[in-house]
């Protein structure tokens, strides 16, 4: 991550939007994907050479006005749209908080209470911080259940895993780059950042378009090799007491195959002949 992310997320998102989705006209050759410095400026309402000054670090303090319009000329929904206010510092002022890691005794007893469904904590920055037994039996294929985005991108588990990788791998990169307005200067953020762009690839490359996506409430697609395909809801909740930490709790619909394929997972992994390793 560069001091200049401002500038390199508005260069991103513009190379991301197409003329023909806001009335430009396209004729011609174009030397840069998306659209021109001057065509966001247009759309914008702002001065050519303000905004060229915005892209290239020069000036960092636009108004909450110029930021609305921006995100209107790029299009930007509203994970980041939110995210170019907390970059250009025009979001509401957060009280600032002491982050844990730590996960509360009861909250971990709420867990195991969940014994017919997956449940598990992650941080910002989606280290895995405690799980029951059937999100540690859903996940078991991998190498360790420590931090999703390492297991999505690194762990060989992660492709066969998950079928629907790509779009798997794109709300990844979403989340942790929402992380990385909340809290730029994370050290665990960086590091991680640092070690899957230097290893993956397909993290880089989506690194480096900055979308920006919280967590969503998509089915989630997934292929276990004891029990085959699920398909899951999934909901996040906020853990009022530990900023930063989310309780996720995934549930496959009453009668379905995924259920039964749920409940069979759970019963091959608390058999006392399981040889399989701990996630943890």
């Amino acid at each position: 991550m560069t001091d200049n992310q401002l500038g390199e997320f508005l260069r991103a998102r513009r190379a991301a939007v197409r003329p023909d989705e806001v009335g430009m006209p396209s004729h011609g050759v174009r030397r840069v994907a998306g659209l021109r410095r001057e065509e966001v400026a247009v759309l914008a309402g702002v001065n050519a050479d303000y905004y060229t000054r915005l892209e290239q670090g020069r000036e960092r303090h636009p108004s909450a006005q110029v930021v609305d319009a921006l995100s209107r000329a790029l299009l930007l929904d509203a994970d980041a749209r939110t995210h170019l206010h907390r970059l250009s510092r025009t979001a509401p002022p957060q009280r600032p908080v002491a982050a844990t890691d730590r996960v509360a005794p009861g909250l971990h007893a709420l867990l195991d209470d969940y014994s017919g469904t997956p449940a598990f904590v992650i941080n910002p920055t989606l280290d895995v911080l405690a799980a029951n037994a059937l999100a540690k039996a859903l996940y078991s294929p991998f190498e360790r259940m420590d931090n999703l985005a390492r297991m999505v991108f690194l762990d060989p588990a992660g492709r066969p895993f998950h079928p629907r990788w790509g779009r798997t791998a794109e709300t990844v990169v979403g989340h942790l780059r929402q992380a990385a307005g909340t809290d730029p200067g994370s050290p665990r953020l960086r590091v991680l950042v640092a070690e899957l762009r230097a290893r993956c690839a397909d993290f880089d490359r989506l690194w480096n378009t900055h979308t920006v996506r919280g967590k969503t409430r998509e089915n989630k697609h997934l292929r276990h090799p004891d029990v085959g395909g699920l398909t899951l809801t999934h909901h996040a909740f906020d853990v009022r007491d530990a900023p930063g930490q989310q309780l996720i709790v995934y549930h496959a619909e009453r009668g379905s195959p995924s259920a039964e394929a749920l409940s069979l997972l759970g019963s091959v992994h608390a058999s006392p002949c399981s040889t399989r390793r701990s996630p943890f």
